[in-house]
This record gives structure tokens, C-alpha cells and sequence, in this order.
């Protein structure tokens, strides 16, 4: 049988393992659902074998795991984490029942009381609640510090400090963080640190996914992925990912055991079938559309500003270029557009409830990645915590037609501007 290394990735996302020891692949063109939550031992020295040997990193060569139980390890899901590791270019890749149970396994399983997290000020609005409102009563500090202003990070960094944090492309602004330049600061800040008390990086990279940014080429750590998103991609299951060093694999699986955010196998399934082997596919033609709508929105004059890395006004187009690239070296921007509305002109909870009466194309919803367009005001919404109002709007591309999408938006606009102005139609630009 060909080695699967000499093909493209994306064709790889498509076909999967070609051979998996989790799993006798022999006869199988769709990977198989295991359903079962207990497995049958024969022996008790079987039994005792896999408690032994729970924990270790499972490769797809080699003999297969004894499975004991659904919470501690099962066939399906492992193989999905398989493919996440491959994918992000990682050693280990452990799953959770949501996003949030990924970033708070990761952290949960590194950090301990009076230890210290330096974090991005702006963030997805529950991981913001769990550092504010949760981690204090657990004895851990946390700082918030732009990461791109390497002098501020350098002296916030203590001997406590044992995580920097951070989304890139940042929910919902889109700011970029360089990687790059934040690990060569890290190396310099681990020298003399023991190595159980390196810095280490931790990447959200959900907006991205692996299709558009692999983080730990550029000098992350741990990254982190919301599955529920664009590498789910249809809006129909919950999930989380963890990818990080095999030295973290086996304190992740007891953690995610002991806490029980377990990824069930029916969800692992539906990501690993239809999520994986179409990521590259929805992406570049959600890319494509919003290429087009950002470039429209600009032009728009109830627009005040629009963030979206594919346009050459984007403040940090070089680094975008230089970060966003997908499996076969091309700029990858993503599907994702930030923008604020002149309130003046045209008020932004006018604007998404006209949207959400009269629209076809775009759903009011949060959520994102998903094959269906969706808009949100994150002030009020996903990002409530902050307790910040605002008139930015968050839109998620689908894979509906680009004229479609535009022609919705225009329409909303011009009901809220003609309302606004009284009764006179903007001109407007196409």
C-alpha cells in the first residue's frame, strides 16, 4: 500500500488513516461508529493490562489498546485525535465535549494554585469568564497583557507565570498575534527556568483552523480548537481538541477522566466523516465569499471600519500573509469578518433585527463556521462578560452564493438607513 505521507493533505483529510491499530481499516471506506460505553475484557489480567496502560500515547501502528470504558479511551474518537494531531503537525491530540472543556482541561491539567496565566485582554466572552470569574477561587492569577507588545509581556512575566494566552486571529477582532516573534521572547524568558516551570504558549486557533494556520510550526506549545466550528463545519455537533507534546498526553486523558468533558463517539464520528474530509473544500469557498463581502461592506457608507485579513487595508496584512497560509502555501484569510457600524447612520441592533426578520442568507445566530451564514453583535452577545456595548458586528461566511449574501446585507441596510435618515435612501455603492 502507498505511504500516506506522499500525499497532499487535503487528500488526506478525505480518505483518513489508511491503517489504524485503533481499528482494522481492512474492509472499511467510512471510518466505523463504535457505540458502546464498556467493552468486554475476556480475563481480568486483560482488564488489569488496559488500566496499566491507560494513559500512553496510541499510534497507529503497533497492537491495539485494550478498551475498557468510553470515559477513559475508545476507538472512534481515537482516531479523530489521530487525524487532529496529523493535521496541526503535533506529537498528541486529546478531545473534550466542547471548546471549553479543551481550554480548561489544558489549563486545568498544567496549572495548580498560585500559579499565573498572562493572557490576551480580548478573548472568546467565556474563556474572559473563566479566568475572571472562576480561576480566583481556584488560587490562580491571571494577567491581561497585548501580546504583541513583547517589552509589557517581558515584565509582566513572573516566577508564577507559567502560560501565555491567547486567540489568533482574535475573537471577534480579528487582530493577529505574531507567533513567531512571541516564542523567540519566550525562549530568552525559559532560559535558567526549570523545566517544570517553562513558559508555555497556548494558541486558540479555532477562527483558523489547521486548513489556514498550523501554530505550532510558528513556535506554540498547545493549541486549542473549538471542533463545534469550522472543523465540525455543519453545525450539528459539540467539541473541543487539545494539541499538545506526548509529555502532556497522559495527564490530559486522567484529567479529561477524572473530570468526565468526554467527546462522545457519535459526535467524534460525524466530525471525522463529514467535518474533516470537507474542511478544505467548505474553507476556500467561504474564503472566496468573503473576500467579496468585505470588500463590498467597505465600500458601504453606514460602515465605519472593516477588519477582515484578505483586505489590503487590513492593519496587519503583512503578518496575515506571512501566518494565514493553507496546505498548499496559499494565503488563507479565513471566512470570518469583523465591522463596526456608524450608529448615526445606521443602528447596529436596528440593523441585525432587520436582518433577523427579513434575510434568507444570513442567520442570526451565534456560533460560526458553520455552512450557513451567521451574524452577531458580540457586545451584547458572545462577549456579554466583558459588560462593553458596541456597534461591531461579527459575521461568519457560509457557503451560500456571495451575491445572495451582499444583496441581504444591502437590503437591511438600506430599511435601517432610510429609517434613520427619514424616509431618504442612501446611495449606495455596490
Amino acid at each position: 500500500m502507498a505511504r500516506k505521507q506522499q500525499y497532499k493533505v487535503t487528500t488526506r483529510l478525505v480518505h483518513g488513516p489508511e491503517h489504524s491499530a485503533k481499528w482494522d481499516f481492512t474492509h472499511h471506506v467510512t471510518p466505523p461508529l463504535s457505540s458502546s460505553t464498556t467493552y468486554r475484557l475476556d480475563s481480568a489480567k486483560r482488564g488489569a493490562r488496559g488500566f496499566q496502560e491507560f494513559g500512553q500515547l496510541v499510534t497507529d501502528v503497533g497492537e491495539t489498546p485494550v478498551y475498557i470504558y468510553d470515559r477513559l479511551d475508545e476507538p472512534t474518537r481515537s482516531i479523530l485525535e489521530g487525524e487532529l494531531a496529523e493535521l496541526e503537525q503535533g506529537e498528541s491530540c486529546v478531545t473534550f465535549a466542547s471548546g471549553m472543556a479543551a481550554i480548561s482541561g489544558a489549563l486545568g491539567a498544567t496549572l495548580k494554585a498560585g500559579d499565573e496565566v498572562i493572557a490576551h485582554p480580548v478573548l472568546y466572552g467565556c474563556t474572559h469568564s473563566l479566568f475572571q470569574n472562576w480561576y480566583p477561587r481556584l488560587g490562580i492569577g491571571v494577567k491581561r497583557v497585548d501580546m504583541n507588545a513583547l517589552a509589557s509581556v517581558r515584565a509582566a512575566v513572573s516566577d508564577a507565570t507559567r502560560v501565555l494566552y491567547f486567540e489568533s486571529p482574535v475573537n471577534p477582532s480579528l487582530e493577529l498575534i505574531d507567533v513567531r516573534a512571541l516564542r523567540r521572547l519566550v525562549d530568552e524568558l525559559n532560559v535558567g527556568r526549570a523545566d517544570d516551570r517553562k513558559l508555555l504558549i497556548f494558541i486558540d486557533n479555532t477562527f483558523a483552523t489547521p486548513f489556514g494556520q498550523r501554530p505550532l510550526a510558528l513556535g506554540a506549545d498547545v493549541v486549542l480548537h473549538s471542533l463545534t466550528k469550522n472543523l465540525g463545519g455543519f453545525g450539528t455537533e459539540l467539541g473541543g481538541a487539545v494539541i499538545c507534546p506526548k509529555e502532556m498526553h497522559a495527564r490530559l486523558l486522567l484529567y479529561r477522566k477524572d473530570f468526565g468533558g468526554i467527546l462522545s463517539s457519535k459526535a467524534a464520528w460525524a466530525i471525522l466523516v463529514y467535518g474533516l474530509p470537507t474542511l478544505a473544500l467548505r474553507l476556500k469557498r467561504q474564503q472566496f465569499t468573503a473576500r467579496k463581502v468585505a470588500a463590498w461592506l467597505e465600500k458601504q457608507p453606514e460602515v465605519a471600519r472593516v477588519a477582515y485579513p484578505g483586505l489590503p487595508s487590513f492593519p496587519q496584512r503583512a503578518l496575515a500573509e506571512s501566518q494565514l497560509v493553507d496546505f498548499d502555501g496559499d494565503f488563507a484569510p479565513g471566512n470570518m469578518i469583523f465591522f463596526e457600524l456608524d450608529p448615526r447612520k445606521a443602528p447596529p441592533e436596528e440593523f441585525i433585527d432587520e436582518l433577523a426578520r427579513s434575510a434568507y442568507s444570513v442567520t442570526l445566530a451565534v456560533s460560526l463556521g458553520h455552512t450557513k451564514t451567521l451574524i452577531e453583535l458580540p457586545s451584547s452577545m458572545t462577549h456579554s462578560s466583558y459588560g462593553k456595548q458596541g456597534g461591531a458586528v461579527r459575521l461568519s461566511i457560509g457557503l451560500e452564493s456571495p451575491s445572495d449574501i451582499v444583496n441581504d446585507l444591502k437590503a437591511a441596510l438600506d430599511k435601517v438607513a432610510v429609517r434613520t435618515k427619514g424616509g431618504e435612501k442612501p446611495r449606495r455603492k455596490k
